[in-house]
């Protein structure tokens, strides 16, 4: 075994320091799929993309550990060493996602269960049920070892644990997950009769009489109990978070100041995990993103999701280590990224907060169920428009060295967006399945951004303290204390504004009662009775003007005035927006799902009330955001449109050397960030 002694010009393992450039650069390397001649060219492409960091190991356990107990590691010793030799960081994974085929065949009662009972056999990803014992030690061993043996490396930056836990392995129903399911809720409710009251399992007689009758929700006729499902939703995500832990502890004890993180994947659809929990319990947030090519506002997903992020975050710079050069393999069409879009998306989760900006992977696979997904050297080699992107890229985070460890300061305007009422919405039946948990959330956060306003993104037990603006939408489950944090910002002089679908379950996702949306009757100063979802392609008009879709409501006014009204329909002239006002603040409640226009109106109306100005003076199609910190004042702007667009600033655009004094025009689909003069 060779290690490189510590050069003086390359940093310490036990600095939390991303090399020369600032910013983190890289992807995941996977060395293991090539000849060892292909490795030295890697290093000299890495070198000439300005690389910094890779993601090593994520998938190796099989090939480091070729047989129960017996270890190879010449092969990732030299890779070590050559990383180390050319200045570049390793993010080590502990290889847990991938157990070895030997592990597999010969322990297969580690695998999951779906909840129709099959078990998954051999052959994809994440193959082991976060309860199961087995896997455990074994995994601890490996991880064990793996730290043991590159604990004083100089190339180890940080430990990547595992990889996307929960994605193919999010839940199990198998015996061993029942039984660690019964002990979560012992612990949860202390006795079976407080479950019996949480779920209320009156409703067709499955009253339980002890915890070993409580099974997980299998496959069955009907639908499951909500609550059930709820709190097997929460287990899960505690399931899978015990697991990081555990790695976590063995790491911390071999190498107690090397950092550890975990890469989360808040995109999309929110999955199982309790990210914002989860963000309590690692060193550095880590986040995976990657964006659908059909969407045509796939960059205002993406600004949403690096919001959200960030809160997790605590507004702390975190890291994104996974996204695409260009096309994903996963997707029905997997279109590949229009010109500049690598750039924009990079540099877009830049400007809200990421410390570096990584890619799955570096390079592209030619066998492996991923062979085409994209990579930062594709197929083509180094002579590629990719490469060449990226090449560019890596010249654009060395120019932006000077903001690592600026922050997005904390805005005037929040949004709830909260995991426990994304899986109360999912857990069980509702008044209409074209409810998705995303679709207004994206649309507020859209139309503020498109506004230039700063958004934070929180999680609902986050503190309201410094936000003159609170929207709350979708907020299906209630976290106890809500009502009364955002009472407090109207009686402040705030502004809050609560949407349809909001309230209407508790903390254990049972109805309350009293009239809609139940939690946030008093604030709003209305109840509704019934309501009235609209079929697929139907809509109301609203007065003064737009119109809505999926959701009504039958809105009494009790303590409030209407600001928008149903124009048409069996609610003709029944409120569709109302206000209640309290001293200088207001609660503003939208009984519809408005289009674009009447939510537009809804929202500027509020910040108007607030006082909320835009980050800066830019004109449409332009995004802005801005990080500070105490080497200066940095102003992205990216633009999304098809022709230049301006923004009022002055000061040196980082990324070309220009100064600019009063306006930077932003060409099409181009990006600059000012360091803003003081």
């Amino acid at each position: 075994m060779r290690f490189i002694s510590h050069a003086a010009d390359l940093p310490t393992p036990t600095e939390f320091d991303w090399i020369a450039n600032g910013l983190a650069f890289g992807g995941d390397y996977n060395p293991e799929q090539w000849p060892e001649e292909v490795w030295l060219e890697d290093m000299a492409l890495m070198r000439e993309a300005g690389v910094t960091t890779v993601s090593l190991g994520v998938f190796a356990w099989g090939l480091l550990e070729v047989a129960d107990g017996v270890f190879e590691w010449d092969w990732l010793d030299r890779v070590m060493d050559l990383l180390a030799e050319h200045g570049i960081g390793a993010a080590l994974a502990t290889p847990t996602a991938a157990p070895p085929m030997w592990l597999m065949l010969a322990h297969p009662e580690i695998a999951p269960v779906t909840a129709e009972g099959v078990r998954h056999a051999p052959g994809g990803r994440l193959g082991w049920h976060p309860s199961s014992a087995v896997f455990r030690r074994f995994a601890l061993r490996m991880v064990r070892a793996i730290a043991e043996r590159y604990r004083d490396h100089p190339a180890l930056r940080l430990w990547h644990v595992s990889n996307e836990l929960g994605n193919e392995n999010a839940r199990s129903y198998d015996d061993e997950t029942a039984e660690a399911w019964r002990r979560w809720l012992a612990e949860r409710y202390g006795d079976i009769d407080a479950v019996n009251a949480a779920w209320g399992t009156a409703f067709w007689g499955h009253r339980y009489t002890g915890f070993e009758q409580v099974l997980p929700p299998r496959f069955s006729s009907t639908g499951a109990n909500p609550g059930l499902l709820l709190d097997f939703e929460r287990f899960t995500s505690d399931a899978l978070l015990a697991h990081y832990e555990a790695e976590r502890a063995v790491l911390r004890e071999v190498t107690p100041t090397i950092p550890i993180t975990t890469n989360f994947m808040v995109q999309r659809e929110p999955g199982v995990a309790d990210y914002a929990r989860w963000a309590r319990e690692v060193d550095l947030v880590a986040n995976d993103h990657y964006t659908v090519g059909a969407d045509p506002r796939r960059h205002a997903e993406l600004a949403f999701s690096a919001d959200r992020v960030r809160g997790m975050a605590g507004g702390r710079p975190w890291l994104l280590i996974e996204h695409a050069a260009a096309a994903v393999n996963w997707q029905r069409v997997n279109r590949a990224k229009t010109p500049g879009e690598l750039r924009r998306n990079s540099l877009a989760h830049i400007a809200r907060g990421a410390d570096g900006a990584m890619f799955f992977q570096w390079r592209q696979s030619t066998a492996g169920a991923e062979q085409h997904h994209s990579a930062m050297l594709p197929h083509a080699g180094a002579d590629s428009t990719i490469f060449r992107d990226v090449v560019r890229l890596g010249a654009d985070l060395a120019a932006l060295a000077p903001i690592r460890g600026s922050v997005v300061p904390t805005a005037r305007v929040a949004i709830l967006f909260d995991h426990d009422s994304a899986a109360a919405l999912r857990s069980g039946r509702k008044p209409t399945e074209l409810l998705t948990i995303l679709d207004l959330p994206h649309a507020v956060h859209r139309l503020l951004t498109e506004r230039g306003i700063a958004v934070d993104v929180l999680p609902g037990d986050a503190e309201l303290d410094d936000y003159a603006v609170v929207v709350v939408p979708t907020q299906l489950l209630a976290p106890a204390g809500l009502a009364e944090r955002l009472a407090a910002v109207v009686d402040r002089g705030g502004h809050v504004v609560v949407s349809f679908a909001s309230g209407l379950v508790d903390e254990t996702n049972r109805v309350i009662p009293g009239g809609y949306p139940g939690a946030f009757l008093a604030l709003l100063g209305i109840r509704a009775d019934e309501i009235l979802p609209l079929l697929e392609g139907e809509r109301l008009a609203i007065a003064p003007s737009g119109t809505a879709s999926i959701w009504s409501e039958r809105v009494e006014l009790v303590d409030a005035e209407a600001v928008a009204t149903i124009a048409d329909g069996p609610l003709a002239g029944r409120p569709a927006a109302t206000r209640r006002r309290v001293g200088d603040g207001t609660a503003t409640y939208l009984a519809v799902r408005a289009d674009d226009e009447t939510l537009g109106a809804l929202l500027a109306d509020v910040l108007a009330l607030a006082g909320v100005e835009p980050i800066a003076d830019a004109e449409p199609g332009l995004e802005v955001v801005r990080r500070v910190g105490e080497s200066g004042r940095f102003l992205f702007a990216i633009n999304h449109a098809d022709a230049p667009r301006a923004v009022r600033a002055s000061g040196v655009d980082l990324l070309t050397g220009q100064r600019h004094d009063g306006t930077v025009s932003v060409p099409a689909g181009a990006v600059v960030v000012i360091e803003e003069s003081a």
